[in-house]
């Protein structure tokens, strides 16, 4: 099986996506496609898929010339995509998500008894453990990619693509997933794999595909280069920092969780933060981290403990008031939480901002929500011709500093990262830390959540891990290494050696 692009050019009003791109997969093989954001990987994924058509160039399978109008048409000729986000209907089964629009039937009714049976069957080969009578909603994160995956596989597909198929995975999860794809190389399918996770590639890359600014660069077998050699191809010479040796922790402490909870999520959780610090926050996914972060922001409601910022003590209190108080707080599925897609990119610069940007409240002050949002597109580095263009029209990298800069323009005391460098590029990540070293050389003071443990090592001054909602340790970036992390983690046992003197530590 060979799918192939020829000479293909896509072209949008005022932007060249794809600039005479020509590209053979076969199967056998896993091919990993990368690029940064706005490089023209999504556009070519997009093209395989049927979602749009070329302006220029064709499409090959087996030599037979591929006409894809429609995402149907693309499931018809087998191809088959998931993507980063799922496309999945909460309120329904997994096995209705994982049939849905292809029910088993005898004659004209439904038959679900086969429905359920044939889900069980195929989650089964996934290797996981998910009730296909449970609904979508009542999932996780991860557990949800797995039903998209096995929601594509139920196509028998010749062409499988994959957009980041591992952003929501804790590393084991990771592990098992990678086993599984490794697994369909013995089958006659086409797979392509997106990812901005490096080190995932010699655990599952045959064959390494390019693509910068919409050219294609190259292909290289993964046996053959290294992470510098692809970070090169990617984006010319990329310089990674970690943590600037000048930003130090203030004495001052800014905010304390006292006994913070909330039933069947987190129990008993105390801290401190310092005035300036990055304060990691390290755990497997279901370990809580998402759902303090939230707490605390009080986006979720807790059952006990409180926060103290300054000398105010908070027990009960919503968003608003934690905004008040100089709270920000980026969430974990930006799309969904974090912005409002269709609206345009100043509007999203400046939703956080409304009291500022708005006469009593309700009146649109026209001249300061422009300033606002132009000083965060320059701060930022922003990439857009034009700040009425809705959010959609940006890379998912600058979506991110959308995110964050509509935080920004509180200018807030403390600010709340959770998952920031999910589903960006190397170069939009090292960005975003960046601006977290920035304001903390201000005295703004984060928390940072991350499923990449190596991001909390480089970045934060000081990281907690938690376990089945509780806080177990705390480490010393400097001392601990990666493996020692996920370790702590996964155990639960965090070694002596790679924690913090008592002298060093703010935290209770």
């Amino acid at each position: 099986m060979k799918l192939v692009g020829r000479n293909i050019t896509k072209d949008y009003p005022g932007t060249r996506a794809l600039n005479n791109v020509s590209i053979e997969l076969e199967s056998g093989k896993i091919h990993a496609l990368l690029g940064k954001n706005g490089s023209g990987k999504s556009t070519l994924v997009k093209l395989f898929a049927g979602v749009i058509a070329p302006t220029d160039g064709e499409l090959y399978m087996d030599g037979e010339r591929l006409m894809l109008n429609s995402p149907a048409d693309a499931h018809a000729r087998g191809i088959v995509t998931v993507y980063q986000e799922t496309s999945l209907v909460p309120n329904m089964s997994v096995a209705e998500n994982i049939f849905l629009n292809k029910m088993p039937k005898r004659g004209p009714v439904i038959d679900w008894h086969g429905v359920y049976d044939q889900a069980e069957k195929l989650l089964k080969t996934m290797d996981v453990e998910i009730d296909p009578h449970n609904t979508i909603a009542r999932l996780s994160m991860w557990q949800r990619q797995i039903v998209e995956i096995t929601k594509a596989m139920s196509f028998n597909p010749k062409v499988l693509m994959l957009d980041e198929p591992t952003s929501a995975l804790a590393q084991h999860e990771v592990q098992n997933l990678l086993r599984f794809i490794r697994s369909l190389k013995e089958k006659d399918i086409v797979i392509i794999y997106i990812t901005h996770k490096l080190q995932e590639l010699k655990d599952i890359a045959d064959d390494i595909t390019v693509l910068r600014d919409g050219n294609y660069i190259g292909t290289v077998p993964m046996r053959e280069t290294d992470h510098k050699g692809i970070i090169s191809m990617m984006f010319g010479q990329v310089s990674v920092r970690s943590r600037p040796r000048d930003i130090t922790v203030k004495d001052e402490v800014v905010m304390e969780v006292k006994h913070l909870a909330r039933r069947k999520h987190y129990s008993d959780v105390s801290f401190k933060l310092g005035k300036g610090e990055i304060l990691g926050i390290a755990g497997m996914l279901g370990s809580g981290r998402s759902e303090l972060l939230r707490g605390i922001f009080r986006a979720d409601p807790v059952s006990s403990g409180e926060v103290i910022v300054g000398n105010k003590v908070i027990t009960g209190g919503n968003p608003i008031k934690m905004i008040q108080l100089g709270l920000g707080l980026t969430p974990e599925d930006r799309k969904t939480d974090g912005l409002i897609l269709f609206n345009s990119i100043r509007d999203n610069l400046c939703y956080a901002s409304m009291r500022q940007t708005t006469i009593a409240g309700f009146i649109e002050n026209k001249k300061k929500r422009n300033y606002y949002a132009r000083r965060q597109i320059d701060t930022l580095g922003i990439r857009t011709s034009n700040m009425e263009n809705p959010c959609n029209s940006l890379s998912g990298g600058n979506q991110q500093k959308v995110v964050v800069g509509n935080w920004l323009n509180t200018e807030p005391l403390i600010m709340l990262y959770d998952e920031p460098s999910r589903g960006i590029d190397v170069s939009a990540k090292q960005q975003i830390f960046e601006i977290m070293w920035e304001e903390a050389r201000k005295g703004v003071s984060s928390i940072f959540v991350s499923t990449e443990l190596e991001e909390l090592l480089e970045v934060c001054h000081r990281i907690l891990v938690m376990k089945g909602g509780s806080i177990i340790g705390e480490v010393d970036p400097d001392v601990c290494g990666v493996e020692d992390l996920y370790a702590a983690c996964m155990s639960g046992d965090v070694p002596e050696k790679i924690t913090f003197g008592k002298e060093r530590s703010v935290s209770t």
